[in-house]
């Protein structure tokens, strides 16, 4: 017999928000267009995707505790090829 899902449980849902990395001189950052504010920097790629994770959902927890909306993923990437010189 399955258990009844608890309130909490049934109103999450997957959202998939675009992360845009970047190496710098000496770090990692992480920023996510949808979402202002929200950024993370580490040491090295895998620890900047580690805590960016970890700031989305901190985000959107204070999105919802504050009775703010939480905006829909509409960023979207790709790449265009040229000839360089």
């Amino acid at each position: 017999m399955e258990r009844p899902l608890e309130s909490s449980e049934s109103e999450k849902v997957i959202m998939r928000y675009m992360v845009v990395i970047e190496k710098g001189e000496t770090s990692w950052g992480a920023y996510v267009p949808d979402l202002p504010g929200c950024v993370a920097v580490g040491e090295t790629e895998a620890e900047v995707k580690q805590l960016i994770q970890e700031a989305i959902e901190f985000h959107l927890e204070d999105l919802t505790e504050s009775g703010a909306q939480i905006p829909s993923p509409m960023s979207k990437s790709d790449y265009v090829e040229i000839l360089a010189a």
